[in-house]
């Protein structure tokens, strides 16, 4: 049974796997953090320690409490250290072979009644567990980066997971302040899913010549109240990340066109134009007064808000009708989770669903692509047929 003296255990000390053990240590537990790499663990320790150093500036830690936290986290040099942990999180790269064969080490190594979790953004939980002997005490506990300033965390039980080890999670998670939703195993869950048309519909109309990067990203922040333009924050994601996500959705998903990856995307991630980390991606971050300004045609920026807008309702609508999450979970997830300004489902029928179901409509008339076909819940909630 997990609680407030577990032990924790943490595999991967990049970005992510570092922010899961910062906050376990915050919430007051005994953590275990190890990567194969040694320069990324002593990484890891000397950047906790800046974070420390300027919140104790900031008065958000006392210095007692900045030690304690960094006190209570072990980089240790092996796995056999993890005997002692009753929940071990995974933060490796995607590869599902990769994940299989950790885990099926790990099984070996700790308690019969430790948990075990992926914190994988889109491979399938039940996949990872496939090989272990004990797949139920196996789920996803889905972390958004920074996890230390991110306050959603997507709770994911495969078709075999003990029921009791979730709400056991989710009780846990929920301790560390964090906000907890329920996702079934699909690809992208929640938010990876849902998420797809916010970058894919926009690399479409600039693919299209509809408009230039600047001017969408203007669209959707100055009209739509996202506190970044898609393309801003593909390149802040970094396009590496970013399209291996689209092309893990859409290739799990057997090929839907509704998220078929972009051939745009795909070019920068061959030419290691990766964003804001390499220097240059959608934007130039070298030479940033050559980047071209926004046409702050407000006629112009609505349409563009409303493709992806629709486009995002949509899919929400559909994350509904095919039971992934509640619809309180799906707008929760989208708000804490990317930092939308409203919950999709709420704001479609703020906007009105039939106008939704009829910018649709137009799309698919227009281009024929099945990327803009509607959900059924969309026509029968429009046509009366059910109400959420």
């Amino acid at each position: 049974m997990l609680n407030s003296q577990s032990n924790i255990g943490i595999i991967g000390a990049g970005a992510m796997g570092s922010g899961i053990a910062q906050v376990a240590a915050t919430a007051g537990h005994e953590v275990c953090l190890f990567d194969l790499n040694e320069k990324s663990l002593q990484n890891s320790k000397s950047k906790l320690a800046k974070i420390m150093s300027r919140l104790v500036e900031k008065g958000r830690v006392t210095i007692e409490e900045s030690e304690a936290i960094q006190g209570r986290i072990k980089y240790v040099d092996g796995l056999s250290h993890f005997e002692c942990c009753d929940l071990v999180i995974e933060a490796v790269v995607e590869k599902l072979q990769v994940k299989q064969e950790l885990f099926s080490h790990l099984e070996n190594i700790m308690k019969e009644d430790a948990v075990l979790a992926s914190n994988t953004s889109s491979l399938s939980i039940a996949s990872i567990g496939g090989k272990l002997k004990q797949p139920e005490r196996l789920l996803g506990i889905h972390f958004f980066n920074p996890a230390p300033l991110m306050p959603l965390v997507e709770i994911v039980p495969s078709l075999v997971t003990d029921s009791s080890i979730v709400e056991n999670v989710r009780d846990l998670i929920d301790s560390w302040k964090k906000i907890t939703v329920i996702a079934k195993d699909t690809p992208g869950f929640i938010v990876n899913r849902v998420a797809r048309p916010f970058y894919s519909e926009a690399i479409k109309m600039l693919e299209e010549g509809f408009a230039d990067e600047a001017t969408i990203d203007w669209a959707i922040k100055e009209l739509g109240g996202f506190r970044m333009g898609p393309f801003e924050l593909m390149d802040l994601i970094g396009h590496d990340v970013n399209y291996v996500v689209t092309e893990t959705v859409w290739t799990e998903m057997y090929f839907d066109p509704r998220y078929k990856p972009a051939l745009t995307q795909k070019r920068l991630v061959e030419a290691n134009r990766l964003g804001r980390k390499s220097g240059q991606g959608f934007y130039n971050y070298n030479e940033e007064s050559i980047n071209a300004q926004p046409n702050k045609d407000e006629k112009l920026g609505n349409v563009i808000l409303n493709r992806i807008l629709y486009m995002l309702v949509n899919e929400a609508i559909d994350a509904l009708f095919l039971q992934i999450a509640s619809k309180e979970d799906i707008d929760i997830a989208m708000t804490k989770g990317v930092n939308y300004p409203k919950g999709l489902i709420a704001w479609g029928a703020e906007i009105g669903f039939d106008t939704i179901l009829r910018g649709l409509n137009e799309s698919f008339e227009r281009y024929g692509d099945d990327r803009y076909r509607p959900s059924v819940l969309l026509k029968d909630i429009v046509n009366g047929k059910v109400t959420i």
